[in-house]
């Protein structure tokens, strides 16, 4: 897994008071369920379909041991690409903007009136810790991070095709080798012009704004998620409710988020739907001497105990002479007889 740059680490703090968003579930949050939010298709695209569109796809949360994954997805009129978005509204990578200016560019997208919510629609898909993780540890290579995250994007575009977009153009910042994930792509949306290219959040103003579509979702997620956590802390102890800051970044190198793992592991289940289990740090943690609990599975495909389905079968005749069972295959079409039997 690529290490995140320290820039995109320290962004990774929430604002104070994160705007929550529609894409926002909070019971499938608490449950540990992967969801998409899909908004209705925006007044100027919808009272003329025919309208040609540009799209973008961006992420949130790929590197963190805590919280979910996002993807992120916006569209709206090609004509309106670079003047509503980057001129109008000063869209820029995620990662770059002050957390409280990305909430408070999201909040603009979603309150009816405004110019992004007329002109401007969007899509998420919330990837929880836990079927991320549920993915990667499965027998046989796993469902690996990238296979997730392609997954989630075409799933996303697919959504805005089957309500009648013109989508044009799509533009989505890899993960890997961009010509590898384009010519994927291209497959499977001939007609559209596809460009996956790194740092395209920091290029294409429609993949700037999905990536605060996905970056404003998993900032409120998280809050969500800790709020179990910090109303049952304060309860035992007396204290007031912190928010999800408390528990840092997210991020494996965040010395809040160990202290807050180390703090709230339970040495037989781990953690909660918040932990992506799979990561290297909550693994580790885990199997310190002296923290989980070591629990054996036996395995009962082992050869010593491998059996036969004709091990089961037992021929009549040895059931009537109480005799060892004989080797029902060699008599599977009955017994060779003499010729004075004829």
């Amino acid at each position: 897994m690529d290490e995140p740059e320290s820039q995109e680490i320290a962004q990774e703090v929430p604002a104070e008071n994160v705007f929550i968003a529609p894409s926002i579930h909070q019971n499938d949050i608490l449950a540990g369920i992967s969801y998409t939010h899909c908004t209705p298709i925006p007044n100027v695209i919808k009272a003329d379909l025919s309208i040609e569109c540009v799209l973008g796809v961006d992420e949130a949360g790929r590197g963190p041991v805590l919280g979910p994954m996002v993807y992120g997805l916006l569209y709206l009129p090609l004509s309106q690409h670079t003047s509503l978005l980057a001129h109008t509204h000063h869209f820029d990578d995620s990662k770059v903007l002050k957390p409280q200016t990305r909430s408070n560019l999201m909040q603009a997208i979603c309150t009816p009136g405004t110019d992004l919510y007329q002109n401007c629609g969007w899509a998420t898909r919330v990837m929880s810790a836990r079927d991320i993780a549920s993915g990667m540890l499965k027998p046989a290579g796993g469902y690996n991070l990238n296979a997730q995250a392609m997954d989630a994007t075409i799933e996303l575009i697919k959504d805005v095709f089957a309500q009648g977009v013109n989508v044009k153009e799509i533009y989505i910042d890899t993960i890997g080798k961009a010509e590898v994930y384009q010519k994927k792509l291209e497959r499977v949306f001939p007609t559209t012009m596809i460009t996956v290219a790194e740092k395209a959040d920091s290029i294409y103003p429609c993949v700037s704004a999905a990536s605060v579509c996905a970056k404003v979702t998993r900032d409120a997620a998280l809050e969500v998620s800790h709020q179990a956590y910090s109303s049952a802390d304060a309860s035992a102890n007396g204290s007031k409710v912190v928010g999800a800051d408390a528990w840092g970044t997210g991020y494996p190198s965040s010395a809040k988020t160990v202290n807050w793992l180390k703090g709230h592991m339970d040495p037989f289940f781990g953690w909660g739907n918040e932990c992506r289990m799979s990561w290297g740090t909550a693994k580790d943690m885990l199997e310190a001497k002296g923290n989980g609990i070591k629990v054996e599975w036996p395995d009962n495909n082992d050869d010593e105990q491998a059996r036969r389905m004709t091990d089961f079968y037992i021929t009549a005749s040895a059931m009537e002479l109480d005799e060892e069972p004989e080797d029902e295959l060699a008599t599977w079409y009955g017994k060779p007889v003499a010729a004075s039997a004829f």
